[in-house]
């Protein structure tokens, strides 16, 4: 009677090893069409923009005096003060809408010798400044500013309104779903291209909130502009 070979398999043995290999080539193979599924994917990006008006106003309007005599410059410098303040309340704003800054006093001879010696010693300047909510008031005030230089108010660099818009938080929300929705539109075409539909989303990056003047001429206009970068999956 032989003996069997011990490097013979029985036939269970075999059978497990078979149903092994076969399972972990349909694992391997759903593996790789996962892979090659999430590996293709588009990028696209969506814009959203919106003109809104300002709604607020800060005009900051520095000035300034020159003098030899402290005492005539402090009171030069307080006339002008009292000057633009009444400037502002004439055009209608509250004594609680106009702020004025602390003075400062240069002594402009403290650190100049022989001919570098100025003129006038000493410049007093401050900053008024006017905080509204009120911007077709300010814009008609800031069309009468040459009224106070022609009153002898000596203006410093600097006296522009910035125009501001605070509420950006109730209309950030319209804005970013917009946004989505073109960048949506954009990844379907490609799809539709591509012989393929999109899937879910990949990763999405709701990027800067741009906030500008809409044009040189009307900074009271601003131009609020959203982009988001989303990436989708695409499907069969």
């Amino acid at each position: 009677m032989s003996r069997s070979n011990g490097s013979t398999l029985s036939f269970p043995a075999a059978l497990l090893i078979a149903l092994g290999l076969a399972a972990g080539g349909w694992l391997a193979a759903q593996g790789l069409a996962k892979f090659r599924t999430a590996d293709r994917y588009v990028t696209v990006k969506g814009l959203a923009e919106r003109h809104v008006e300002a709604d607020l106003v800060v005009w900051p309007l520095p000035h300034a005096v020159v003098g030899n005599d402290l005492a005539q410059v402090q009171a030069a410098l307080d006339a002008n003060t009292a000057a633009i303040r009444r400037f502002f309340t004439d055009a209608g704003f509250g004594e609680e809408e106009v702020v004025v800054s602390p003075p400062r006093l240069e002594d402009r001879a403290a650190y100049a010798w022989g001919e570098q010696q100025p003129r006038e010693r000493y410049r007093y300047s401050n900053t008024v400044t006017l905080r509204t909510a009120r911007v077709g008031e300010a814009l008609g005030a800031l069309r009468r500013t040459g009224e106070l230089v022609a009153s002898g108010v000596l203006l410093a660099e600097g006296g522009f309104p910035q125009f501001e818009y605070t509420r950006l938080n109730d209309i950030k929300p319209a804005l970013i779903a917009e946004a989505t929705a073109n960048a949506r539109a954009s990844a379907e075409q490609f799809a539709q291209d591509a012989k393929a539909k999109v899937g879910g989303i990949r990763s999405a990056n709701q990027g800067q909130i741009d906030i500008s003047d809409r044009d040189q001429g009307s900074p009271q206009v601003k131009k609020i502009r959203v982009v988001t970068t989303v990436e989708y999956f695409l499907v069969d």
